[in-house]
């Protein structure tokens, strides 16, 4: 099937080639999970009871589990907006230092996110088990999103902590290439392979490097003086 030329110019496009890389696929999926989250909890779940005015969290009315949720969420939702921007202007970064302490951030934040969404996970979940649905008419759906959504987000950010972690392995520090290459010139020039026998050192009293024969009169052991009989007058 030939496609139009202007789906093949959509195809290689720079923007189309960054959004389907699995780096932006995840940062997309992580932030629209994030989303979710603390706009459900946000919207939904604050509700009051049938007999009293007052709103509560329809997590077993702990303020705590909302609040962690919607905070949570948020945070996540604005790392992966500020990562994802970064990642556009990736190749303008010139410094070598700046590109890998940021992959060092991308991959601790990863490996702490999805540590943050698993205890999201179990603490809403543990909440939302022993809280009672008859109390509140509405913010079921919107818990049960919460939760559920928390748990996806853990596979997310562990696949963007291991991606990260592959850029960092993939990216050599320029200053440790550099010397060894250094290192490597040195050894080949001070190799003997580079002493050809055709061009023998000179050697010679204007010349740097003096034999053992030569230096033999300087470094001969001192004689003692000899004493002489003198005849007597």
């Amino acid at each position: 099937m030939h496609l139009p030329e202007s789906l093949h110019d959509l195809a290689d496009n720079e923007t189309v080639r960054f959004l389907r890389r699995p780096k932006s696929i995840s940062r997309i999926f992580g932030g629209v999970f994030s989303l979710v989250i603390f706009s459900s909890l946000l919207t939904d779940g604050y509700q009051n009871r049938t007999e009293s005015p007052q709103l509560r969290c329809v997590l077993n009315s702990n303020h705590m589990a909302c609040s962690f949720a919607v905070g949570a969420g948020f945070l996540s939702f604005l790392s992966c907006l500020v990562f994802l921007a970064i990642d556009a202007y990736e190749r303008r970064l010139v410094g070598t230092r700046f590109k890998i302490a940021f992959q060092l951030l991308d991959f601790i934040l990863a490996v702490l996110w999805a540590g943050v969404w698993f205890v999201a996970f179990c603490f809403l979940a543990s909440q939302w088990q022993h809280s009672k649905s008859k109390h509140f008419l509405l913010g079921n759906s919107s818990a049960k999103a919460a939760i559920a959504f928390s748990f996806f987000s853990v596979p997310v950010w562990i696949l963007q902590a291991y991606l990260a972690f592959q850029d960092l392995r993939d990216e050599a520090p320029v200053p440790y290439k550099r010397s060894l290459e250094e290192g490597s010139v040195v050894l080949n020039t001070l190799s003997p392979s580079s002493t050809s026998p055709s061009n023998p050192p000179i050697t010679g009293p204007n010349s740097l490097s003096y034999t053992s024969s030569a230096l033999s009169p300087y470094m001969t052991t001192p004689k003692a003086p000899r004493l002489a009989m003198m005849p007597d007058s």
